[in-house]
């Protein structure tokens, strides 16, 4: 909070917060977690981050990250706070019955990846000595390493993750969500922004840009073939990233290409449980299958391709796998699956930060 007055954050006159003890007794209490804050409190607390977002949020452009070191680039456009109906209507075509209720969702801003993350990028993280090794050439040291190397690395895959379909300027595929979180705190530590993987909400609201339909587009699939890359056009294989057009928020391939992680558990029935407007829902993970996914493919048909399209991971991602215990790094059967990533202007403490990285029990 001391960050938001420095900031300019306007604070209620003659307010005093107090500290809150932290439960350590036994029973139902004892969490291992702050106590709720009395509701004037929280009220307080919400209007001051409401305060800081509306000074800030004008202030947000589309800007570049580099990876320090590396060379290697990647885009970041703002998406405006705002409220959106979530899920699709009875009547779209190809709707499944877990895209409803529809619902209203209220949205904080925060960047997002103009494109899926490449190759270019995911591979650095891959491969620490390739990291290195390029690094050496540019003549940069490795105390720019100091931070990041504490991050864990995959271990090095079985196949080539590629499977033969392109690297330079093509997504990253076939990674766990494990994978792409621990790669989202790996990019944290590296560019000194906190950087995470979409909720299902932010994507949606993301990739309809504002608008109700099917498609960011509009609802004729027939559109299809000017947005996103899918099983009619893709010639058997994924596409470099952002060579279809954007969406209106300027975001590429948020329809087809491949589809894209999402940081929330998949619950079917989710959306029956929301009575009235949510701001900024979050399924914590807290079983090993299913995890969100969303977007549709290169693979995919054009209805699987719509912004309320959800996905749901299943074991037979890594089918092929042939470890024991199967890795929890890479999903060998899904050359469908990369992620993208957001940074939300709001900076949330350290445990919140953790939170979005790391689910309970067995990674996916």
């Amino acid at each position: 909070m001391r960050d938001w007055i420095v900031q300019g954050a306007a604070w209620p006159e003659g307010l005093k917060l107090e500290p809150v003890r932290k439960e350590t007794g036994e029973g139902p209490a004892s969490t291992g977690t702050i106590a709720a804050a009395p509701k004037e409190v929280i009220d307080i607390r919400i209007k001051a981050v409401e305060q800081l977002i509306k000074q800030l949020e004008p202030t947000m452009k589309p800007y570049t990250d580099e990876i320090p070191g590396t060379g290697v680039k990647f885009e970041m456009v703002p998406i405006p706070g705002g409220e959106f109906v979530m899920g699709s209507p009875e009547n779209e075509k190809g709707r499944n019955a877990n895209e409803g209720p529809q619902h209203k969702v209220k949205i904080a801003p925060f960047w997002m990846a103009k494109t899926e993350t490449t190759w270019n990028c995911y591979t650095l993280f891959m491969y620490k000595e390739e990291e290195k090794m390029v690094m050496k050439l540019r003549g940069f040291k490795p105390e720019l390493n100091a931070v990041s190397d504490a991050v864990a690395r995959p271990t090095t895959p079985y196949v080539e993750m590629s499977f033969g379909m392109g690297t330079d300027g093509f997504p990253a595929i076939s990674m766990t969500q494990h994978a792409a979180n621990i790669y989202c705190k790996w990019l944290t530590a590296k560019t000194g922004h906190y950087y995470r993987l979409p909720t299902e909400a932010e994507w949606e609201y993301a990739a309809r840009a504002g608008t109700t339909t099917a498609y960011s587009f509009g609802d004729d699939p027939a559109m299809l073939d000017d947005y996103a890359w899918h099983d009619g056009n893709s010639n058997f294989k994924y596409q470099k990233v952002g060579t279809k057009k954007p969406n209106p928020w300027g975001l590429h391939d948020m329809h087809g290409n491949v589809s894209e992680w999402t940081t929330d558990q998949f619950i079917p029935d989710v959306y029956g449980t929301i009575k009235e407007l949510v701001s900024n829902p979050f399924r914590y993970g807290k079983s090993l299958y299913p995890r969100a996914a969303r977007g549709g493919s290169w693979m995919d048909k054009p209805e699987k391709l719509r912004s309320a399209q959800r996905i749901a991971s299943t074991p037979d991602w890594k089918f092929q796998d042939p470890q024991l215990p199967k890795s929890i790094w890479y999903h060998t059967d899904a050359q469908f699956l990369g992620f993208r990533v957001v940074r939300p202007l709001i900076i949330p403490s350290s445990e919140e930060m953790h939170k979005y990285w790391t689910t309970e029990g067995e990674p996916d």
